[in-house]
């Protein structure tokens, strides 16, 4: 096998010439086949607009903001099987009654947000009869966000600097694929796996590419993830083939059922899976691939077995680590949902087979098995594609 070169973080690495060009044969061609998924499945403004049911508010409604004057336990009139009751002095300050005071009541959950004097809320404008009514809508959360997010931008640019802005213009792109073609095919009912394959390697491309860029390490992380997401694919399939599962697990899939008729809920369970695949995926086969390029660097004597060894070594750490990651953080999300098995009489181990809990199951674990197995297979790669041992000759310097 003939040896070329590419550049490491730390010194020279060879790179196999063969291994190189099957590597980036295998790349071009899933990146073709993805490109023309895209071209093939986006879908055009009229299809979205003929797929919608939108939610119209009726005639005369309007949003508002408003500014709480002061937040008062109790209402009026008691609202059964609510625990907890408050009434809100507001001032109205938009719309044709600005700078109006009102009163409005809040029962459930609404009840339960900590509301203050002084926070800004959106109150919905009722036209009656009687005058305009005005009730709770939301609140203000925006300011919120926008400083977590502008909290989140700088510290990636000051800890991952270069590299992390790269990292969020990635990203950017990578929504803009997602909101752009991936959640309107689905709504149009494209086939879901198509749709979420095509959108999924083409996001994958874009992220692994832009923020650590082009080099055959990457590309050996990024055949990897297309792998692992193959194996995470097909695993899910049957899975949610063998297990029966309808797609419906709450009642938001049976609100967005009557919204958007045209989506099959398998086939939304299926682009879940791939795309929470995603994620987790990309950091471990870009961290094996970077262990196997830095293990070749320093140690040019080592054959590829030993160094696909020592990179194995690395990865079960990984490995080991990101399953924690995996299951706790569907814990924390279905935290609600999993206090439920407390309240019932039945046995918790049956109520696993529920379709809300089993299809988180077969979620997570299709998952976790093809992130598992993307780890041999993203080392193995990288072993084959970096040089050769070769005989040190005389003392390497290497470069902090």
């Amino acid at each position: 096998m003939g040896h070329g070169h590419g550049h490491g973080n730390h010194g020279v690495v060879e790179v196999g010439q063969r291994a190189r060009t099957i590597l980036i044969g295998f790349l071009a061609v899933v990146a073709a086949f993805a490109v023309a998924g895209l071209i093939w499945l986006w879908p055009s403004g009229a299809e979205l607009d003929q797929a919608l049911n939108r939610v119209v508010d009726a005639p005369g409604v309007t949003y508002e903001d408003a500014t709480i004057d002061a937040v008062t336990e109790g209402c009026a009139e008691d609202f059964e099987g609510s625990p907890r009751c408050l009434t809100l002095a507001i001032t109205i300050t938009t719309g044709d009654d600005a700078d109006s005071t009102r009163t409005i009541e809040l029962s459930g959950p609404t009840a339960h947000n900590g509301l203050r004097a002084g926070d800004s809320i959106e109150v919905a404008r009722i036209p009656t009869d009687e005058g305009p009514y005005y009730s709770f809508s939301g609140v203000n959360r925006l300011p919120v966000l926008l400083i977590l997010t502008l909290l989140f931008v700088a510290a990636v640019l000051a800890v991952a600097r270069l590299r992390g802005l790269m990292a969020l213009v990635g990203l950017g792109i990578a929504a803009w694929v997602l909101v752009g073609f991936m959640l309107p095919a689905i709504i149009v009912g494209k086939p879901g796996m198509a749709v979420a394959l095509a959108g999924s390697t083409v996001i994958m491309y874009i992220v692994l590419y832009v923020a650590h860029g082009i080099s055959l390490r990457t590309s050996a992380a990024l055949a990897g993830t297309m792998l692992g997401l193959a194996v995470t694919t097909a695993l899910g399939a049957i899975a949610v083939a063998a297990a029966r599962l309808s797609g419906f697990a709450d009642e938001n899939e049976y609100d967005l059922g009557t919204l958007a008729p045209a989506i099959d809920f398998q086939d939304l369970l299926m682009v879940g899976i791939i795309i929470g695949g995603l994620g987790v995926l990309n950091d471990v086969t870009i961290t094996q691939a970077s262990a196997v390029w830095e293990l070749r660097a320093a140690a040019p004597q080592w054959s590829r077995l030993e160094v696909f060894r020592a990179g194995m070594r690395i990865g079960r750490d990984h490995i080991a680590s990101t399953i924690y990651t995996i299951v706790f953080a569907y814990a924390g999300g279905a935290l609600a949902v999993l206090l439920l098995l407390y309240f019932t009489t039945r046995e918790p181990l049956d109520l696993f087979g529920v379709e809300m809990f089993a299809g988180e199951g077969v979620r997570t674990l299709a998952s976790a098995i093809g992130l598992i197995l993307s780890v041999p297979i993203t080392t193995g790669i990288a072993a084959l594609t970096v040089g050769p041992a070769k005989v040190l000759t005389e003392p390497r310097h290497i470069e902090d």
